[in-house]
């Protein structure tokens, strides 16, 4: 099989010749530029020879054209950007946004990226997903992380303005990342934790605008939804029309085989990517082992649940690949 033909054929519920895998980082220093990034995407992908590529976009680039400055000097030390400026100060600020649009600012260095990869990869066969960040997911870091205070001093109606003119936005640019020829979109839902807010809160402020986009993705074979975070809202999520369940698996609930018993989607998780930053090996075995023994190499893209960050270790990379095909063999031995 190709690596296209693999992926469809988990994402359809059918055998792949081999359990497809895959893992992405961020490329700080590298992803404000659009033809670098795409160069160093396709690199990674080459290097690590993984059966899909999911764009490393740097995690602000949603919020920029809205107004946003961000600081990304920690990534390089294994943290995370900070929105050093934002345009909302107070209720007011969010009906003061505008709709974006998708040729223009950091939005369009996005889309000029994945352009190039997706010319860089025709060739391949091999699937290439878009980041796509969740509208509320967008309002909290355009806010500098105050969204839930804003609800909880009453200015609903003024959060629900935003987030209708982020939504707008988003939909564009998942609708056009498709156009390009991506082969759906990776929807980062980094707000759907009951840690955040509550399930009936989410109903309100998370779903309808999330539905919105993924409507606008419709075309993609692949879309994904990416829970992120611990204490996800499976309730809510499970039902969302995607193609692939993305989680933090084995960092947080559900666990593996509970996870395709209740989405009844194809998964995508499997590793702890904590265990991937700190070497250690013998638990990404075991991870790998019990993947292999609760999905029998079907119905799953082994990868971990979110960005691994850095320091990278090559080695620990390159360890997931042939340790996967070493517990597959075995499996297929002792199957028989």
């Amino acid at each position: 099989m190709t690596k296209r033909e693999r992926i469809r054929a988990v994402v359809e519920g059918r055998e792949p010749d081999k359990l497809p895998y895959s893992f992405w980082t961020h490329l700080p220093g590298i992803d404000l530029d659009p033809e670098r990034l795409a160069e160093e995407t396709y690199k990674f992908y080459r290097t690590y020879d993984v059966d899909f590529i999911k764009t490393m976009n740097n995690g602000m680039y949603a919020i920029e054209d809205f107004g946003c400055e961000i600081d990304y000097s920690e990534v390089l030390k294994g943290g995370v950007a900070h929105v050093v400026k934002t345009p909302i100060h107070q209720a007011e600020d969010w009906y003061k946004l505008s709709v974006c649009p998708v040729d223009k600012g950091s939005l369009a260095r996005e889309l000029k990226s994945l352009a190039l990869l997706l010319e860089k990869t025709k060739q391949e066969d091999v699937p290439v997903i878009f980041t796509v960040f969740s509208p509320i997911t967008t309002a909290n870091k355009l806010s500098g992380g105050t969204l839930r205070q804003y609800l909880a001093d009453g200015h609903g109606e003024a959060v629900h303005h935003a987030l209708k003119i982020i939504t707008e936005t988003t939909c564009q640019v998942a609708k056009r990342a498709i156009e390009l020829g991506a082969d759906g979109i990776f929807f980062a839902a980094q707000s759907s934790t009951y840690d955040f807010m509550t399930a009936e809160e989410y109903e309100e402020y998370g779903v309808p605008y999330d539905m919105e986009v993924l409507e606008a993705a419709k075309d993609g074979w692949m879309n994904t939804i990416h829970a992120h975070g611990p204490n996800i809202m499976l309730e809510l999520l499970k039902n969302y029309p995607v193609d692939v369940f993305n989680w933090h698996a084995w960092e947080t609930y559900p666990a593996v085989d509970e996870a395709s018993l209740v989405t009844g989607k194809c998964l995508m998780g499997g590793l702890n990517r904590t265990d991937i930053t700190q070497c250690n090996r013998n638990a990404i075995r075991h991870q790998i082992f019990e993947c292999f023994k609760m999905m029998k190499g079907r119905g799953q893209i082994l990868t971990p649940g979110c960005v691994i960050r850095y320091p990278l270790d090559t080695k620990m990379l390159g360890f997931i690949k042939t340790t996967k095909e070493e517990i597959e063999q075995k499996m297929i031995v002792y199957s028989r």
